[in-house]
């Protein structure tokens, strides 16, 4: 199915609603440290409720360490700055989704190592600062899987 990064998030309950995304879609989730909370942190586990069992889990000291088990994946950038709407990519199965932390977003050096064209955004009314990180991911996973006819 498709791997989907968290660069770095903070706020619990955002990523147990993304573990739960996860378990039900099939996606892989990779959590790159620093982490701004416990994996046993009571919020995470309510959003998350019992689906951390059913979803594949991993955790990184490093977006590094994380890319390079991804093996050829395609990687896509999701950010405000993006260069095109993640609904004009050809998403692929295998492909991987970067989002970064509800607060600071991507950083630039993180930025600077992915194409232009792989930089993807999500339209939004013009004054708008981002969506909720979870609401952003469920987006772009169900595009993508959509475009996979949900097989």
């Amino acid at each position: 199915m498709f791997e989907v990064i968290l660069y770095q998030p903070e706020i619990p309950p955002n990523t147990g609603n993304i573990i739960r995304l996860c378990a039900n879609t099939g996606a892989r989730l990779h959590l790159v440290e620093p982490l701004g909370f416990s994996l046993e942190q009571r919020e995470l586990r309510r959003a998350g409720l019992d689906y951390a069992e059913l979803a594949n889990v991993r955790v990184h000291r490093s977006l590094a360490e994380c890319v390079a088990t991804l093996g050829n994946a395609r990687l896509y950038a999701v950010e405000t700055g993006g260069t095109r709407r993640y609904s004009e990519a050809a998403f692929q199965r295998g492909d991987a989704l970067l989002f970064g932390s509800e607060t600071k977003g991507l950083p630039r050096e993180v930025l600077a190592d992915i194409a232009r064209e792989d930089r993807l955004s999500i339209p939004m009314r013009a004054g708008n600062r981002s969506l909720n990180l979870s609401n952003a991911v469920a987006l772009v996973v169900y595009e993508a899987w959509r475009q996979l006819g949900f097989s």
